[in-house]
């Protein structure tokens, strides 16, 4: 892959993620050698639920929202992986299909490695073997935290601890205000709760009153983070 492919922003939001900062600089420059870069608009499929995995994708702009469809037929978002992330391994290293949908969120950029490619990298570099288990451990420390939150903790805080972790992705300081950079209609914060748009309507006024956020259409505001915080903690 050509570097000037990327834009400056896209490269930088790539080699300072998390997990692909922390890679040896030989494995980094492997990846990114293999990698496409693919631009899409707004709510392009990616990849469906049940079909056989052959990418493994970095988000270099933009979101990718996971999805499922439930029994009733009603979507639920699962996240939105954020610039910086990779995913898609799981599936290429168990061979099973993928388990939920995944569509862009927004204009989106992404490097994207062929499953061959995928493969040959893990031959060549054992330390992706490394890093990729030690990156799916932390994803299922997260879900272990999700599944709690949802049966011990009342929604309130719950939508709290989610503002808070969509401003630290998405946050763009304005003085000191955070505006979250990714739209989102009330509608979706709902279903990655798990909660009616009415209770987290009614959840995001009580904020708003505390003067914690803000709400704007398709927007959310942090206003006090300490105030927010305080409402996660309860």
């Amino acid at each position: 892959m050509n570097s000037t492919v990327l834009t400056i922003p896209e490269r930088s939001n790539i080699e300072s993620g998390s997990w692909f900062s922390k890679l040896s600089a030989p494995l980094r420059g492997d990846i990114l050698s293999r990698a496409t870069v693919r631009r899409l608009g707004d709510n392009a499929l990616l990849s469906c639920r049940g079909e056989p995995a052959e990418e493994w994708v970095g988000v270099a702009k933009g979101a990718v929202r996971v999805s499922s469809v439930s029994l009733s037929g009603k979507q639920i978002t699962l996240t939105y992986v954020e610039p910086g992330t990779w995913f898609g391994d799981i599936s290429l290293f168990d061979g099973m299909p993928r388990t939920h949908d995944a569509t862009t969120h927004g204009d989106t950029t992404l490097l994207v490695v062929r499953k061959p490619d995928f493969k040959d990298l893990l031959s060549r570099h054992s330390e992706l073997y490394e890093a990729l288990l030690r990156l799916n451990c932390r994803r299922l420390r997260l879900m272990f935290d999700v599944v709690e939150d949802l049966n011990t903790r009342p929604l309130a805080s719950r939508l709290a601890k989610q503002i808070l972790l969509l401003a630290r992705s998405y946050g763009v300081p304005q003085g000191e205000e955070i505006r979250i950079g990714l739209q989102l209609a009330q509608e979706d914060l709902a279903q990655m709760l798990g909660a009616s748009r009415q209770r987290v309507n009614q959840e995001l006024k009580g904020f708003e009153r505390d003067g914690a956020v803000r709400v704007e259409p398709t927007r959310l505001v942090l206003l006090s983070k300490e105030k927010l915080m305080a409402i996660a903690a309860r």
